[in-house]
């Protein structure tokens, strides 16, 4: 999958996940990513975010250290 494509569905799963109640946004986002993407993909996004991070969410960007 592309880079793109996935940064652009990690930051639709954080827009989600900013709408809910609470303080763990961000740890909700790395549970989703965790039980809902593949090792491949998640490593494919740490990857992108590491020359991308401005094309990420802050929830995403504090997300990645948690998967």
């Amino acid at each position: 999958m592309s880079p793109d494509k996935l940064s652009r569905m990690a930051n639709q799963i954080a827009t989600f996940f900013r709408s809910q109640p609470g303080q763990d946004q961000a740890e909700r986002v790395a549970g989703h990513l965790k039980d809902f993407w593949g090792p491949e993909m998640r490593a494919e996004l740490k990857a992108y975010a590491r020359g991308h991070e401005d094309q990420l969410d802050d929830l995403v960007r504090r997300a990645l250290p948690l998967i």
